[in-house]
């Protein structure tokens, strides 16, 4: 049965910032905790998100958030929310900051560690109303966590899980462009990849879910003639708002669920959290889309050729090397070599991926082999 729902209030525009205050009061938020990172708080971002706020009383942050969040910063978070006795967050940053602020909803209102409210573990049932509401202000765009009902998280074991439920979807989402003028090059080029991945995956993911795949197929076009033109030009108002719009199109879509792209990121990721996922993404995007094309879902209903339509190729069998050739334009690593990935390290990465959420939802089931095929490829 497919399950078709969209429930965020998004306030998306160029100085939409400004409606925080509004949101918060509106959910009932008076007290939050801020979760954000060093890099954001460095430039200047939170100040901007403190003057909207406007509170009479100092708003406590948290600013320890990882490149890849992880269990023992979600204590950590939990601890400033419960000492400041907060009824809420406001997540500032990229996906790292408002996957952390997902977990901390949980872990302040719920009994036990976060790896009890992981999928692999059935932790989905365990996560109620009681979740913190969280308002969540992307300041990249790329991870679209600010409308999806999951966060992906490192485990004190090493293990990179998914927290997934309806009550971990934020109830707000202040998508305002402005954020997202400083990015860096770098940032801009891996996040927007990511944001190509989300869009693409989701779109080929078997279930039916219509408007999903419009979203998804809508999302990559923007994102696809945009992505260089905001690298090379930061100050491009068009590019950015594009791009933010695809990074939140990609996620409405996760509910069709994503594939063996995100199976293996999340497996080498945990490994490695040093390694970006958007990176990641990039890299592993090819060798899947030639693994699904042959997948029925995908040849039925004419996936590859529809998805060359919103990229403007010529036909579905460019897509893949299409996707290997921006991500070399962009001056992003196109194979795990470069990331120093060795083959002695695929059995690791496999057995990850085989029990990762995503793997169910792929278009065709990967086995062993089709995983060590899909790394051989991209190396």
């Amino acid at each position: 049965m497919s399950l078709i729902n969209y429930i965020t209030q998004i306030q998306f525009d160029f100085g939409a910032i400004h409606l925080l205050k509004e949101e918060c009061a509106r959910i009932g938020m008076r007290r939050p905790l801020v979760v954000t990172d060093k890099g954001v708080r460095a430039a200047g971002i939170i100040d901007i998100v403190l003057g909207a706020l406007s509170n009479a009383e100092p708003v406590p942050i948290y600013d320890g958030t990882p490149p890849n969040p992880n269990e023992a910063a979600v204590r950590e978070a939990v601890a400033a929310y419960k000492e400041s006795d907060c009824d809420g967050i406001v997540a500032v940053g990229g996906g790292s900051a408002i996957d952390l602020a997902k977990g901390v909803a949980v872990c302040a209102t719920h009994e036990g560690p976060l790896q009890s409210f992981a999928v692999i573990e059935g932790g989905s049932a365990r996560i109620t109303s009681r979740t913190a509401p969280v308002v969540a202000v992307p300041t990249t765009a790329g991870t679209g966590s600010e409308v999806g009902r999951g966060a992906i998280l490192i485990l004190d074991d090493g293990r990179k899980v998914g927290v997934i439920s309806p009550f971990v979807v934020p109830k707000v989402a202040i998508c305002d462009p402005t954020l997202t003028l400083g990015l860096p090059p770098v940032l801009t080029a891996a996040t927007g990849m990511d944001a190509i991945a989300h869009c693409i995956e989701t779109f080929l993911s078997p279930a039916f879910n219509p408007p999903a795949d419009g979203i998804a197929l809508d999302g990559l076009w923007r994102a696809w003639r945009h992505i260089e033109r905001v690298m090379h030009q930061p100050d491009d108002r068009a590019g950015r708002l594009n791009m933010m719009s695809a990074s939140m199109q990609g996620a409405l879509a996760f509910q069709k669920g994503l594939g063996c792209v995100h199976s293996l990121s999340h497996s080498l990721g945990g490994m490695n959290p040093r390694l970006h996922h958007g990176t990641l993404n990039a890299i592993f995007l090819p060798a899947v889309i030639d693994f699904n094309k042959d997948a029925p879902s995908v040849r039925d209903e004419d996936k590859l050729n529809r998805m060359a339509k919103a990229m403007d190729l010529g036909s579905g069998a460019g897509v893949a090397p299409s996707v290997r050739a921006m991500t070399e334009r962009l001056g992003l690593p196109t194979g795990l070599a470069q990331l120093g990935v060795t083959r002695e390290m695929f059995p690791d990465i496999v057995r990850g991926a085989l029990k990762d959420h995503s793997h169910k939802t792929n278009p065709r089931v990967a086995s062993e082999s089709d995983y060590m095929a899909m790394l051989e490829a991209s190396m």
